[in-house]
C-alpha cells in the first residue's frame, strides 16, 4: 500500500500500548504481532475498490472479523518480529511517528509502537535484521525516527536493513513525485547514508537470508514486492506484505489493490503463492490482515478461503540483549 487520495479526513487509531503482542509458534520460533494502527474505514472500498460490499457478503467466513456486517472490509497495521539462527527480526517497519504525509490517515502519528515492539523482548538497539517486502510508505516508516533537532535517523542502529535489489533500483529510476521523494529522505536515504541497507537478487525460486528465512519473488504490488518464508523445526509460515492486503482476496485472487503497479502480475504472484500452500499447515500471516491475523489457505471451488489461526499467546517476551 502506498497512499490515498488527499481529500481524505479520517485518520487510524493507535492500539492500546499496554496489550501484550499476539504471538503464533512456527516450529521452534515464536512471531510477535507488534501493532501500530486500525486504519479507518474508508481504507480498504478505497484499496480493493473491486471487493465491493455485496461481493464481501458473498463469503460469510470473511465476517465478523475481516469485514463488519455491511460488507466493508477492515484493514490493519502491524509488524512482525521473531527470532531465528539466534538473530532478532522485524518485517517491515509500518507508517511511523512524526512524519509529514498527503495522506491524513497516516499523517503526523504518535503512536507507542516502539513501546510495544520492546514490551514484546524487540528493543530497538537489539534488533538484527530488518527485512522490508516493499519500499512503500507504509511499510518503512520506522526505519527511522527524529533525533529530536529535525533529523531523521535508523530506529534500528545495530541492525541490517534488507530489501530487494529490483525494488531499490526500480524506485531509483523512477521520476517521484514529491510525498514519494519526501518518504525517501525520511525513512530510505539515513538507513541508506548510514551505509546500513542490503540488496538482495531475488531469483525464481527465492533466495535465502538468514536460518531458515527466504524471500519469496511475488512481483506486481511493485516491482521488486517480496513475501517472506519462514521455517521452524515442524513448522512453517507466510508473511504476505502486500501480495495479499486482505483474505477477500483468497475468494477473488483477481481482485488488485488500487496501488498495484501492474495489476496483472500482481494476481499472478497471488495466484502462485496461494496454489503453492493451499492445503498444506504452513501458516499465512497477513501485514494488513485484522485480528485474528493469520490462518491456513484451503481450496474453495475455484478459489480459496482462510481457515483463522487465532493467536497461541502472548508468549513471554524474547531476550532483550
Amino acid at each position: 500500500m502506498h497512499t490515498s487520495p488527499a481529500d481524505r479526513h479520517d485518520t487510524a487509531s493507535d492500539t492500546a500500548a499496554d496489550s501484550a503482542a499476539p504471538t503464533w509458534t512456527i516450529g521452534d520460533i515464536t512471531v510477535h504481532r507488534i501493532d501500530e494502527a486500525t486504519l479507518p474505514a474508508s481504507t480498504g472500498p478505497w484499496l480493493l475498490p473491486g471487493a465491493t460490499p455485496d461481493l464481501v457478503l458473498e463469503q460469510p467466513w470473511l465476517r465478523p472479523d475481516f469485514a463488519d456486517p455491511d460488507g466493508i472490509l477492515r484493514i490493519h497495521s502491524h509488524t512482525f518480529a521473531f527470532e531465528t539462527g539466534g538473530l532478532k527480526v522485524l518485517v517491515d517497519t509500518g507508517i511511523g511517528n512524526h512524519k509529514t504525509r498527503t495522506n491524513p490517515a497516516w499523517n503526523d502519528l504518535d503512536t507507542d509502537y516502539l513501546t510495544r515492539l520492546t514490551a514484546a523482548g524487540f528493543p530497538p538497539a537489539s534488533v538484527d535484521l530488518v527485512v522490508l517486502t516493499h519500499l512503500h510508505t507504509d511499510h518503512v516508516g520506522w526505519n527511522t525516527r527524529t533525533d529530536g533537532n529535525g533529523d531523521w535517523i535508523p530506529t534500528f542502529p545495530n541492525a541490517r536493513y534488507l530489501t530487494s535489489r529490483t525494488e531499490r533500483e526500480f524506485w531509483a529510476a523512477q521520476d517521484m513525485d514529491e510525498p514519494r521523494r519526501q518518504m525517501f529522505r525520511d525513512s530510505v536515504h539515513p538507513v541508506e547514508d548510514a551505509e546500513l541497507l542490503d540488496l538482495v537478487d531475488v531469483p525464481t525460486d527465492g533466495a535465502a537470508i538468514a536460518p531458515g528465512l527466504r524471500l519469496l519473488p511475488t512481483p506486481g504490488h511493485t516491482p521488486g514486492h517480496t513475501a517472506v518464508q519462514l521455517t521452524g523445526r515442524g513448522g512453517a509460515a507466510l508473511i504476505t506484505g502486500d501480495c495479499i492486503h486482505h483474505p477477500v482476496q483468497l475468494a477473488h485472487p483477481a481482485i488488485s489493490s488500487c496501488v498495484d503497479i501492474d495489476p496483472a502480475q500482481s494476481e499472478a504472484s497471488r495466484r502462485r503463492l496461494l496454489g503453492s500452500i493451499a492445503g498444506t499447515e504452513t501458516l499465512v500471516l497477513g501485514t494488513h490482515f485484522p485480528a485474528p491475523t493469520a490462518g491456513r489457505v484451503v481450496a474453495d471451488g475455484a478459489a480459496y478461503r482462510l481457515l483463522p489461526a487465532p493467536p497461541s499467546g502472548p508468549a513471554r517476551p524474547s531476550r532483550a540483549s
